[in-house]
């Protein structure tokens, strides 16, 4: 692959609804350069758990030359469920094509997916894609992308027809008007029937994109000819600025309207060195880093795949410098150097070997020991972090065990490692409840994670439902004492305490006072006694679960100058505190969780109804964007399980919500009963 001048270079993600035709968008793009054999998304889906889904679960990249500079195009999932690989693919990318179904207009992702790419400040052009479907209708789509973003939609390229009648596109600004056939286009005359139509929509562009410049306006308002390089140029300006969304239209399918995208994106679209800096951390200072080719290595991992045959293969975004074989970096968030063996380009599921890469490039590297979407690559003289993005929380969780306990360690190995390459998906070993629990953005998203750790670590594995980490307390001050007294042949056994239980304000832990007077239990056998007290606080009475915010007041006992010992006093502890907390109104807590749910306008009633019914207490809303709510709550973790899928229901999959841990609470009589009786059975069948 040539040699390319950084502002020859483009890099864009390609983004949308899921069905809006984005993999086959890519694969009509690499059939045009030879680089696939036949269009179509399973030429781009290649991973075996698209190939059964049918749809894509990650982003995919592919490298190739246009006219005389050079695309990177970054494929990415429909499904909300792999939004991290959304907004890493967004992170990375100069420029966003958000790709919309003409028969379906503005979808739920195309608007989460659009606020994305807002956040970071990057710059959105639309193709509207499928016009060769039944219904498709590119004024609606057109319309409804002007009524849901308050930008200045531009029409570039319009429809020659529609439907089963649709063959071709007319450049709204050059005037000329293209026909195609079996993916070969013709230029020819603009139709009668659309001519008008196409005048009226080149008026009212240039009436947008005049407003973007003080010069232009005025000549404009004296009537004055704009040249069409000037129209040009103040397009590419306002698009840059994020004011202006150009927007195309044509068929992937058919293969009608996609070489001109790529000139258009390609003359619209803005290089490497026109983007935004990144932000990075050197020591403690926050400082921008902008995309040369003169300044030392710094690249950012934006994606990592597991090959079942190669291993760990890395996606790097170059942000300045350049990469070639032999050279070392440091991974900042290790701290460890490597050595690259060799530099490869991504064209989907091959990668083309180049001697260096350089800013703006994306490279993938095979092998490395350290690295996780997130790490920053840099030379050793340019020690700084990339500011990663932010990602949402992963909200949906499901117990795992292996089938087989020989695959203890490969299901950790596994996990660990599609952790790296995925920052919405976690796990961890709850050895309190002694589940391995994984966490994603929905139930498709741990289904993939599930799938690729059976097909590429061979692991089998039970699915179930996460417990829910309760604990007991005291609600009242209680005295107890015990009496351990156990005669043998040689040395008996004796410890005798006398306690007073006093319950804590929430989150106070545990505490253990020493109020023994006159030596009726020696020093050296206090610690014995708050060590047993430690161990019997491990489970409640109640269900069995760990008992927090608890002090124990050490007052009074007696031991046997011969018969006293360590444990003694640690059984002695142990009994006294069981027969405090029967006496001390024991109860059980549930984790209550900070929720924030985002929803629909004309949804928020329902979701504060629905809310309210799984015990949460709504504490108020705002605004959250155009035609979108936020409702906070506090709601207890058990009911907070299966939200996930109620929420998509009542919000046709347009609401979300993040959560976070808060406090612990009393859980109602009603529902204590549950939990004992349910923990119960599990201790039975344990047996």
């Amino acid at each position: 692959m040539k040699k390319v001048p950084l502002e020859k270079r483009r890099t864009v993600a390609i983004v949308g609804h899921n069905g809006s035709g984005k993999s086959h968008l890519l694969s009509t793009m690499l059939v045009m350069k030879g680089l696939l054999d036949k269009p179509g998304p399973k030429g781009v889906d290649f991973d075996p758990v698209e190939q059964e889904k049918g749809s894509s679960v990650t982003s995919h990249v592919a490298t190739f030359e246009w006219a005389d500079g050079r695309f990177s195009f970054i494929d990415t999932p429909g499904f909300g469920d792999f939004m991290g690989e959304v907004i890493n693919a967004i992170y990375v990318s100069e420029n966003v094509l958000m790709v919309v179904n003409a028969t379906a207009g503005v979808e739920i992702q195309t608007e989460r997916y659009w606020q994305i790419a807002e956040n970071y400040g990057k710059p959105i052009m639309v193709f509207v894609n499928q016009m060769d479907k039944e219904r498709a209708d590119f004024d609606k789509s057109l319309s409804d992308l002007k009524e849901r973003f308050e930008k200045k939609m531009i029409p570039v390229l319009v429809p020659i027809g529609k439907e089963s009648d649709f063959k071709g596109v007319v450049d709204v600004f050059s005037g000329k008007a293209y026909v195609y056939s079996d993916g070969k286009r013709e230029e020819t005359e603009i139709p009668e029937d659309v001519a008008d139509y196409v005048e009226d929509l080149k008026m009212n562009a240039i009436e947008d994109i005049v407003e973007l410049d003080d010069e232009l306006m005025e000549k404009y308002l004296e009537g004055e000819d704009i040249e069409p390089q000037k129209i040009f140029e103040a397009l590419k300006k306002g698009y840059l600025s994020g004011e202006v969304v150009p927007v195309l239209v044509g068929s992937a399918e058919k293969n009608i309207g996609v070489d001109i995208l790529l000139d258009k994106i390609f003359e619209i679209g803005i290089s490497p060195n026109e983007a935004k800096p990144y932000r990075a951390k050197m020591e403690d200072k926050e400082i921008e880093v902008e995309m040369k080719d003169d300044e030392p290595f710094v690249g950012f991992i934006f994606k990592a795949a597991v090959d079942k045959f190669v291993g760990k293969v890395t996606y790097v975004k170059v942000i300045s410098g350049n990469l070639k074989a032999g050279d070392s970096f440091v991974n900042m968030r290790k701290e460890t150097t490597e050595k690259v063996g060799h530099v490869y380009v991504p064209v989907l599921a091959k990668q083309e070997e180049v001697e260096e890469v350089s800013a703006g490039d994306i490279a993938v590297l095979l092998k490395l020991n350290e690295a996780a979407v997130g790490d920053t690559l840099a030379h050793k003289d340019r020690k700084l972090k990339i500011i990663p993005p932010e990602y949402p929380e992963p909200m949906y969780s499901r117990s795992v065990n292996p089938k087989s306990k020989q695959d203890i360690d490969k299901i950790n190995n596994g996990l660990a490692r599609l952790a790296d390459s995925d920052p919405t998906f976690q796990w961890e070993y709850d050895p309190e409840t002694q589940e391995t629990v994984i966490s994603g953005l929905g139930a498709t998203h741990l289904e993939t994670m599930i799938s690729r750790l059976k097909s590429i670590f061979g692991v089998d594995v039970e699915i179930g439902k996460p417990k829910i980490a309760y604990r007991e307390t005291i609600r009242k001050q209680a005295i107890a004492e015990h009496k351990h007294k156990k005669q043998t042949g040689g040395h008996g056994q004796y410890g005798h305490v006398k306690i007073r239980l006093e319950p804590l304000p929430r989150g106070g832990g545990y505490e253990f006072i020493d109020q023994i007077v006159g030596g009726v239990i020696p020093k050296n056998f206090i610690p014995s006694v708050d060590k047993g007290i430690r161990e019997a606080m491990k489970k409640g009475i109640l269900a069995g679960y760990p008992v927090v915010d608890v002090r124990v007041v050490l007052f009074d006992g007696s031991y046997h100058e011969v018969d006293s010992s360590d444990i003694s006093f640690q059984i002695a502890a142990i009994q006294a505190f069981k027969k405090g907390m029967e006496q001390a109104n024991p109860v059980i807590l549930e984790p209550i969780m900070d929720v924030e749910v985002f929803v629909p306008d004309e949804n928020a009633g329902d979701v504060t109804g629905e809310i309210t019914a799984r015990r949460g207490r709504p504490l108020g809303m705002e605004p959250a964007g155009k035609g979108m709510t936020k409702i906070k709550a506090e709601v207890p973790l058990a009911e907070m399980l299966d939200f996930s899928n109620k929420l998509s229901s009542i919000t046709s999959g347009r609401g979300y919500f993040t959560m976070r841990f808060l406090k612990y609470q009393e859980v109602p009589p009603n529902i204590q009963e549950k939990i004992i009786e349910e923990r119960r059975r599990e201790m039975e069948e344990k047996k």
